[in-house]
């Protein structure tokens, strides 16, 4: 049986390792074998659970274990040949070691090779639920890409380089530049393959999801649509949003009443941005969540009645394919009848108008150059036409 892998990701700071082990012990309370496992490289799943962990999972509770994954465990085991040659390669051209053996883990990777752990609890099925508290969204977005791209080297790229290595081999000896031999091949092949088969598990959308952790505070909103959209883009599904630490009403007339007032607003701009995904709150406590007492508080204020485990919402929101200069964005809306619709584009926002409905979204940096040039509304989805702005077309209002 295929564990439920949630992955919770979000800015720095707005509380998702919380969140994250919150999560895992509402499913440990509920009878589920849980495993909390912690790829940020800032850990403080230990500090939060209140319990030691270490790189395997460790028991942190009752039907519960946490792990604090090491990345240079991962390299160890998974870039080992790589990095030696490159090392040598480097060091032969008159790099200093220690700076050498730095540059020969490109950026990311740590966390690449600590989200393989996700493929390890899917093989060994020891656990009904495994938690993910992944790194900041920026370094996650980067990482979710490579799959594709590691399959495209895996077909296209390898089965040549082999031979056009071996037939350099004997012009590399008189030039003394060591080359890659048969180790370091397998080596990245296994991790390629390694990276496609992880990339099915969390494109799994029976199985796997993601859950954007944010405050309601305008700069981290604005980040959270962004990752938003590139998630929908790359078909990760995203089932629920997590606003954190909201001011109760108790503060209101005091010294953090204008606070609360745009808390309210930016609240209602989260639920419009992130429609129709359910949006989850939790309040500011009046003191720090920290332990399994006030991690189960927040647990029980997040998912009120709901199931932690359960899928929250089943559908990508947002579609993006291209044909050309011409780019498509599909988006589901909630709306039940046609309406005129209203298209702006202002910087990488795209403000949308159905009826009396608006929907803000974030749009990715692939279509900075496009500019919107029609749209369609059938069946619940909303069709946006884009054009290259190099070669436009006329932009209508109102269609």
């Amino acid at each position: 049986m295929r564990p439920r892998t949630i992955l919770y990701t979000g800015k720095g700071g707005v509380g998702k390792t919380s969140v994250a082990a919150a999560t895992a012990r509402m499913c440990a309370r509920a009878g589920l074998r849980t495993v909390v496992l912690s790829t940020d490289p800032a850990h403080s799943l230990s500090d939060s659970l209140e319990v030691p962990l270490g790189p395997e999972a460790t028991p942190a509770g009752d039907r519960l274990w946490g792990q604090e994954v090491r990345a240079q465990r991962e390299m160890e085991a998974n870039w080992a040949a790589v990095q030696e040659w490159l090392g040598k390669l480097l060091a032969d051209r008159g790099i200093e070691r220690v700076r050498a053996e730095e540059l020969t883990v490109p950026p990311g990777m740590d966390e690449l090779f600590s989200l393989l752990q996700i493929k390890r609890h899917h093989q060994r099925a020891e656990f009904d639920v495994v938690i993910v508290d992944c790194a900041p969204t920026g370094e996650t977005l980067r990482l979710l890409g490579f799959p594709d791209i590691a399959r495209w080297w895996l077909e296209r790229v390898f089965p040549w380089e082999r031979r056009l290595v071996g037939a350099a081999r004997p012009l590399a000896r008189t030039f003394d530049v060591p080359l890659p031999g048969p180790e370091v091949f397998d080596e990245v092949q296994r991790l390629v393959r390694n990276l496609i088969e992880m990339n099915a598990i969390l494109r799994n959308r029976e199985h796997c999801s993601i859950r954007l952790v944010l405050n309601p505070d305008r700069m981290v909103i604005k980040e959270a649509q962004r990752t938003f959209t590139y998630l929908n883009l790359y078909g990760y599904l995203t089932d629920a949003v997590i606003v954190n630490r909201i001011f109760p009403d108790d503060v209101e007339g005091g010294y953090f009443g204008a606070w609360l007032g745009r808390q309210r607003q930016h609240l209602e701009e989260v639920r419009e941005g992130f429609a129709p995904v359910p949006v989850l709150t939790s309040r500011y406590f009046e003191e720090e969540v920290v332990g399994p007492t006030m991690l189960d508080r927040l647990g029980e204020e997040l998912f009120e009645a709901r199931a932690p485990e359960q899928i929250l919402h089943s559908e990508l929101v947002h579609e993006l394919s291209t044909e050309g200069d011409v780019a498509t964005l599909r988006l589901r809306i909630p709306f039940t009848e046609k309406a005129g619709i209203d298209l702006k584009k202002v910087g990488d926002e795209l403000i949308v108008s159905v009826g009396g409905e608006k929907r803000t979204i974030i749009l990715p940096s692939a279509l900075a150059e496009h500019s919107p040039s029609g749209a369609s509304f059938e069946a619940g989805t909303l069709k946006v036409t884009f054009d290259d702005v190099r070669s436009p077309r006329p932009q209508p209002e109102r269609v």
